[in-house]
């Protein structure tokens, strides 16, 4: 790496009142924080640095935002608090002038199938509004244009007397504009009943083919066979017409199983509830592809994928009906606003005006209103979050932005930056979290936490200018300035995927060849069609492997010994060297804490108020039996070789009495992809999007080829990742391709784009204007030609002269 100078462009910050008008924190120990104490200027915007794992999360979130958001919880009654998350109190002795604290992070939207990019933001409210007061013909109230809102209710009833007899009639009130046959959903689904069960066997038989349905299952399987409706005992074909009915369409009907109180209902409306009422990518894999083969999902016939009812759909304004405005992208849908001119909705009109160009200044002009928002990535997640607190009037609040830039092109970033500065110039404390030097530069103060990751982090490393962090030393002021090169030669294909006619969401009818056996990069800015382009086209097949940054399903046991297959091999180690049975090393098995049952913490429901987690007093949190404890291999109980990092469990399993080549051959893929911090223990609940990421691409890193996975896809690798981690993931990357793997990543890190042997740039816009293949090459010819924004921000950052 090549070291550059950078300009500050950034504008003046507002002047501090006076010196203590600070956010102090003493005594921080919260995760990995090792006591520390640091004061934080209020209304400036601080960036907090530091390597992955360094404890800068554990001190922006885990510590500031958490006790800021205890506290405002505090303020409420105990029967509200019930409703509310748990937050329990940071580990830290001092927490002084703190402000309210609004997090703006990357946590996915609401896997709800209901929920769109209209709903979470205000737009869907105004619009609906709006076509209440000017829609031709008037339906009725807002609700009339809400596809969450059933269109019928029932309203009580009205007593008819005839002479001696008298009747009830039922009377309903029209609301909301849902389509009662998708019930807002905007597609129907067809059950392939072969999927639920097998016919010629019973019940009892065990004729259900769901998964997770167990035949000891009070809900499930026990349910049906005991529920008096149905002859366990008899194939399901041999059933008559009323048990068919049934079985697969009866209405909810309380039922007492065993003495307990229970629901009955079909099969077809239980699945619909149990596993099509969610959103298939919130969904484990073997659900998703369970749903994947049993369920056919088409377009509402009646409302043609609107989720709306016809009257909804025939009210216009100058010719566009709601469902056509939400489908518009935003920013068309923008420039049609504007154009409307209506006194008596003046006010409205400039409220949607405002948070639709808010849309299109944070570089989501290229989204619909009806977008699903579960299938939105992190990084615009937290943009559309962003949008309902740039016009927010509230002022000395304390924002805080995990990773702001992900999913951003260089020339997005400004845009980014530009927004920070005017939530900090309104007034309020802007806390940022962040490893982009574009970022970094436009700090007021900056805070380095490290010096290394895990138990070598925790300490604050540096605290001042973006000058003095340049100045310092640190690993992070050492690295600011890095800049890759252009590789003097890149490699020579062996072969390409073809991709014809590629038309995935944006993508104009894409014709292009993927070069296989070297590193393909794919890049352009958010919404230039990049991974519908990779991941709507690249046909799926055993030969390749998609990693990305989802979630990883699994309980709060779960951590990455389970996931990577770590803890069989340890297990069998433990038990070799002591002569007894593998479970007894399971915190899920017979060696689990009976009192904790192996989690390590009591939680005590507290009825109305939050609930508590407390460390269980009898294994103080190791989750295993003392007895198990008194094993050992290499000086090392089980607990606490789970404890250790994996950088140190690489060395003990390496060497000595505790040599176990099968664990050091995992630890060591996961110090190869930038996870050394990490302890074995650790729940992956409290990973990042990029840590998911490098773990997922650990486990396949133990593939050597032949008719295993050949094409590697990546997005956004370097996600979460130091300046200083990005020459280690190119490594990494390049072991990869010279092991025979073809390697295709998204991603907008110049670094990554400087060493690729390929480039694909979409553009040159986003949504409509995007969607294209705008140049194909060497990033050597991308940096010469400067024919695409891509190219300039290349150029620029190699430090190439025109």
């Amino acid at each position: 790496m090549s070291t550059a100078p950078r300009t500050d462009t950034r504008s003046p910050a507002p002047q501090v009142a006076d010196s203590h008008d600070l956010i102090r924190v003493h005594g921080a120990r919260e995760n990995n924080l090792k006591d520390i104490s640091v004061e934080i200027p209020k209304r400036r915007l601080t960036v907090f640095t530091g390597v992955s794992g360094s404890g800068k999360s554990s001190l922006v979130f885990s510590t500031i935002a958490a006790e800021s958001q205890r506290l405002i919880n505090e303020t409420y009654s105990a029967f509200v608090q019930g409703f509310m998350p748990t937050l329990a109190r940071p580990e830290v002795d001092v927490l002084d002038g703190l402000t309210t604290a609004i997090i703006v992070d990357q946590q996915r939207m609401g896997a709800d199938p209901r929920s769109t990019v209209g709903t979470v933001t205000d737009a869907n409210a105004l619009l609906r509004i709006l076509f209440s007061r000017l829609g031709q013909p008037h339906i009725g109230a807002p609700s009339a244009f809400a596809f969450n809102v059933p269109s019928v209710r029932a309203s009580g009833g009205i007593t008819v007397e005839r002479g001696a007899a008298k009747t009830v009639r039922q009377t309903f009130t029209r609301l909301g504009g849902m389509c009662p046959r998708c019930e807002g959903r905007g597609t129907i689904s067809d059950i392939d009943l072969t999927q639920l069960y097998d016919d010629s066997k019973s019940i009892a038989e065990g004729a259900f083919t769901i998964p997770g349905w167990k035949s000891d299952s009070f809900w499930t399987v026990r349910l049906y066979a005991e529920s008096g409706f149905l002859d366990p005992h008899k194939p399901i074909r041999k059933y008559t017409k009323k048990e068919m009915h049934d079985f697969l369409h009866r209405e909810p009907t309380k039922v007492k199983v065993e003495g307990v109180n229970l629901t009955y209902e079909g099969l077809i409306p239980k699945i619909q509830k149990s596993f099509l009422a969610k959103d298939r990518e919130s969904l484990q894999p073997h659900i998703r592809a369970f749903v994947d083969r049993a369920v056919t999902f088409t377009v509402c016939p009646d409302c043609a994928g609107t989720r709306l009812t016809e009257a909804a759909r025939s009210s216009r304004i100058r010719g566009i009906n709601i469902a056509e405005a939400c489908a518009m992208q935003i920013s068309d849908l923008a420039a049609w606003v504007g154009d409307l001119d209506e006194p008596s909705v003046a006010p409205l009109l400039a409220t949607l005006r405002h948070t639709l160009d808010s849309f299109v200044e944070i570089g989501l002009g290229y989204l619909a209103l009806d977008r699903p928002s579960g299938t939105l990535s992190g990084g615009e997640a937290q943009r559309v979050k962003m949008i309902r607190h740039l016009g927010s009037s509230l002022t000395d609040v304390t924002y805080v932005f995990d990773e702001p830039t992900i999913g951003l092109h260089p020339h997005d970033i400004q845009r980014m930056n530009n927004l920070l500065l005017r939530l900090r110039d309104k007034g309020n404390t802007v806390l940022v979290v962040e490893h982009k030097p574009e970022t970094i530069a436009i700090a007021d103060h900056v805070i380095d936490l490290g010096p290394g990751a895990g138990a070598a982090g925790g300490t604050v490393c540096f605290e001042g200018t973006v000058a003095g962090l340049r100045a310092s030393g640190t690993l992070t002021g050492r690295h600011l300035d890095d800049r890759a090169c252009l590789k003097e030669t890149v490699r020579t294909p062996t072969g390409r995927l073809e991709i014809r006619g590629a038309n995935t969401h944006n993508l104009r009818d894409v014709d292009v060849d993927i070069p296989l056996g070297v590193l393909v990069v794919v890049t352009g800015v958010a919404g230039s069609g990049k991974s519908s382009l990779v991941h709507g086209s690249i046909p799926a097949s055993a030969g390749v492997v998609s990693i990305d940054q989802s979630a990883i399903r699994g309980s709060r046991r779960s951590n990455p010994a389970t996931y990577t297959g770590l803890l069989d091999p340890i297990r069998k180690a433990f038990a070799k060297a002591n002569g007894v049975k593998p479970a007894l090393f399971s915190a899920n098995s017979e060696g689990a804490c009976p009192t904790c049952a192996g989690i390590g913490v009591i939680y005590t429901d507290l009825a109305m108020m939050a609930g508590v987690a407390s460390t269980c007093e009898d294994c103080e949190g190791r989750r295993f039996q003392a007895a198990v404890l008194d094993y050992r291999l290499g000086g090392r109980d089980i607990s606490e070789v789970l404890a250790m990092s994996v950088t140190e469990a690489e060395e003990f399993f390496g060497s000595g009495e505790a040599r176990t080549p099968a664990v050091h051959a995992i630890l060591g893929r996961l110090v190869d992809v930038g996870l050394g911090y990490l302890s074995l223990g650790q729940p992956l609940t409290t990973l990042s999007g990029g840590e998911r990421q490098r773990l997922k691409l650990a486990t396949h890193l133990a593939d050597k080829g032949g008719a295993g996975s050949r094409v590697y896809v990546l997005d956004e690798p370097t996600t979460g990742l130091h300046l200083a981690d990005v020459e280690q993931l190119l490594g990494l990357l390049d072991r990869l391709v010279d092991a025979g793997k073809s390697v295709i990543v998204i991603e907008h890190h110049q670094a990554v784009m400087a060493h690729a042997d390929w480039i694909i740039d979409l553009g040159p816009g986003a949504g409509h204007d995007g969607g294209r293949v705008v140049f194909e090459g060497t990033p050597a010819d991308l940096v010469a030609a400067r024919s695409t924004l891509t190219g300039e921000h290349l150029a620029a950052y190699v430090g190439a002269r025109g």
